[in-house]
C-alpha cells in the first residue's frame, strides 16, 4: 500500500474533510438541543438530503447491485418499497412530527416524545423505548463498521483488524467534536458524492458495454429471465421485499431529521429534494448491477472477484473502468454511504443515553455543557462496544441488519404514525404498541412463520394493539388539547 496510491491519496483528503466539518459544527455545539437535534435549525436541502444519506448505507452501493448482478431485475422489488415507504413518510409523518415534538415538551428524541406525548409519569415507555433504540442500533452501529472495514480490506490490502479501527476512526471522530449538526452536514456532502457515483458509473458502464441495445441484448444472452421482474418470485416474496417500506416510520435516525427541520414550510421542499434523490440513487443502483452482467459477460478475464464475491460489482467496475482519481472518488462514495449511516445511529444512541437515562434519572440539574460531553463519552461507549461486536467478521452481524429494520418498523413505526394522525390514542396504546410490534418480530422471525418478512406481521398487530387498547381508555385534556394545537400550527403552515 503505497502513499502514492491515488485512491488511498483520495481517502484520506475525504476522511480529512469530514474531520473538519466536524470541527466546523463544534463551534455551532452549545448545549445538548444543538449536540442532538442542531437546535432544528435544518434548511430544506440539509434536511432532505441528511435523510437519505442517513437511510442508505453500504448496501447501496454493495448488497443491491451485487443482488441485481446475481439475480436480474426481480430484486428491484426492494427499491420499489422503499420509495413508496419514504414518499409516504415524508407525506405524513414529516411536517407532524417536527410540530408534535415541539408542542411536547419541545422533545429531542423519540422516548422524549412518547414522554410527553402520552403524559407517562411512570417512566415506563420512555425506557422501553429507549432500551429497543440501544439494542438494536448498537447492532446496527456493528454491522455498519463491519461494511467499512470490508471495504478498507478489500481496497488497500488492510488486515481486517487494522480495517476496523481505520473504518470506524474517522465517523467516531467527527460525531464525537461535531454532534448533529456534523452528522447532518457530513450527510450532506455525502449524499453529493454517493449520487454522483450512482449516475456517472452506469452511463460509463453502458459506453463500455457497446451502447443500450447491445447491452441489453448481452443481458439476454446470459439469461433471458433477468428482465423478468417476477423469476422465481411469489405473491409472499414480493409482498415481503415491498414490506421494507413499512420500516420507514419508525427508523430513529431518520425521524430525527424530521424534528430538526427549522420549520413545517421547509418540509414540503424537503420532501421533493429527498425523493429526487433517492430515485436517482437506487435507479443507478439497479442500474449499475444490471449493465454489470454485460460488461463481465463481455469480459470474463476479470470477472473473477465479481464471480467470488458479487457485493464487489460496484467496486470492480469503478477500479477497471475509471482513471485511479476518478476510482477513488467513486469508491469514496461506499465509504460515505458506511460513514452517513453509523455516524447517525452513534448519535441516536448517544441521545438515548444522555437524553433518556442520564438527565431523566440520574442528573435531572445536570448542565448543558455537562449534558454535551455525556453525549460525547456515550458516542465513544456505544462505537466501543460495536467495534467489539464486529471484530469477529464471520459473527453474521450484517444479516441483522432487517432484522433491526424490522424490529425499529414495527415496534415504532405504528406508534409514530398514529400518533400524529390521531388524537385519541392513549399512554396504554402506545405501550402495547411497542411491546407487541416487537414481540411479533421477535417471534415471527424466530418461526419463519409463512416466509413473510417480519416487519409485515408486526407493523399489522402493533396497529391492531394501539387501536383496541387506546378505545378501552382516554386521553387527558390536556394531551388532546396539545395535540389540536400542534395540527391546527400543522395546517397553518405546511
Amino acid at each position: 500500500m503505497s502513499v502514492s496510491n491515488p485512491t488511498l491519496i483520495t481517502f484520506v483528503i475525504y476522511i480529512a474533510a469530514m474531520v473538519l466539518i466536524g470541527l466546523m459544527a463544534y463551534r455551532s455545539t452549545n448545549n445538548l438541543s444543538d449536540y442532538i437535534l442542531g437546535g432544528r435549525s435544518l434548511g430544506s436541502v440539509v434536511t432532505a438530503l441528511s435523510a437519505g444519506a442517513s437511510d442508505m448505507s453500504g448496501w447501496l452501493l454493495m448488497g443491491l447491485p451485487g443482488a441485481i448482478y446475481m439475480s436480474g431485475l426481480s430484486e428491484s422489488w426492494i427499491a420499489i418499497g422503499l420509495i413508496v415507504g419514504a414518499y409516504l413518510n415524508w407525506l405524513f409523518v414529516a411536517g407532524r412530527l417536527r410540530v408534535q415534538t415541539e408542542h411536547n415538551g419541545d422533545a429531542l428524541t423519540l422516548p422524549d416524545y412518547f414522554s410527553s406525548r402520552f403524559e407517562d409519569k411512570s417512566g415506563l415507555l420512555r425506557i422501553i423505548s429507549a432500551v429497543v433504540i440501544l439494542v438494536f442500533f448498537t447492532i446496527y452501529c456493528a454491522s455498519g463498521i463491519v461494511a467499512g472495514a470490508r471495504l478498507f480490506e478489500s481496497t488497500f490490502g488492510m488486515s481486517y483488524e487494522t480495517a476496523l479501527w481505520a473504518g470506524a476512526a474517522a465517523t467516531i471522530a467527527y460525531t464525537f467534536v461535531g454532534g448533529f449538526l456534523a452528522v447532518s452536514w457530513t450527510d450532506t456532502v455525502q449524499a453529493t458524492l454517493m449520487i454522483f457515483a450512482l449516475i456517472l458509473t452506469p452511463i460509463i458502464v453502458l459506453l463500455a458495454t457497446g451502447g443500450v441495445d447491445t447491452t441489453f441484448l448481452a443481458i439476454e444472452a446470459k439469461n433471458p429471465d433477468n428482465f423478468n421482474m417476477l423469476k422465481n418470485t411469489t405473491f409472499i416474496g414480493i409482498i415481503s421485499l415491498m414490506g421494507w417500506g413499512l420500516g420507514y416510520f419508525g427508523q430513529p435516525h431518520i425521524l430525527a431529521r424530521f424534528m430538526a427541520a427549522d420549520s413545517v414550510k421547509s418540509i414540503a421542499n424537503a420532501r421533493r429534494i429527498s425523493m429526487t434523490w433517492m430515485i436517482l440513487c437506487l435507479g443507478g443502483t439497479v442500474a449499475v448491477g444490471f449493465f454489470g452482467i454485460a460488461y463481465f459477460s463481455a469480459h470474463p478475464e476479470v470477472a473473477g472477484p465479481v464471480n467470488e464475491n458479487h457485493e464487489r460489482v460496484f467496486i470492480e467496475l469503478a477500479k477497471l473502468l475509471f482513471n485511479p482519481w476518478i476510482a477513488g472518488v467513486l469508491l469514496s462514495a461506499i465509504l460515505a454511504a458506511v460513514m452517513s449511516t453509523l455516524s447517525c445511529q452513534l448519535l441516536v444512541c448517544s441521545s438515548a443515553l444522555t437524553e433518556d437515562f442520564y438527565k431523566t434519572f440520574l442528573r435531572k440539574s445536570a448542565s448543558q455543557l455537562e449534558l454535551v460531553w455525556v453525549g460525547r463519552l456515550m458516542v465513544l461507549l456505544v462505537a466501543l462496544i460495536a467495534i467489539a461486536m464486529a471484530a469477529n467478521p464471520n459473527n453474521r452481524v450484517l444479516g441483522l441488519v432487517s432484522y433491526a429494520w424490522a424490529g425499529f418498523g414495527a415496534a415504532f413505526g405504528p406508534v409514530v404514525l398514529i400518533s400524529v394522525i390521531w388524537k385519541n390514542m392513549t399512554r396504554n396504546g402506545a405501550l402495547a404498541g411497542i411491546l407487541v410490534g416487537a414481540i411479533t418480530v421477535i417471534v415471527w422471525k424466530h418461526f419463519e412463520l409463512l416466509g413473510l418478512y417480519e416487519i409485515i406481521p408486526g407493523f399489522i398487530f402493533a396497529s391492531l394493539a394501539i387501536y383496541v387498547v387506546s378505545k378501552l381508555g382516554a386521553p387527558t385534556a390536556g394531551m388532546v388539547e396539545r395535540f389540536d394545537a400542534a395540527e391546527k400550527d400543522y395546517n397553518l403552515n405546511k
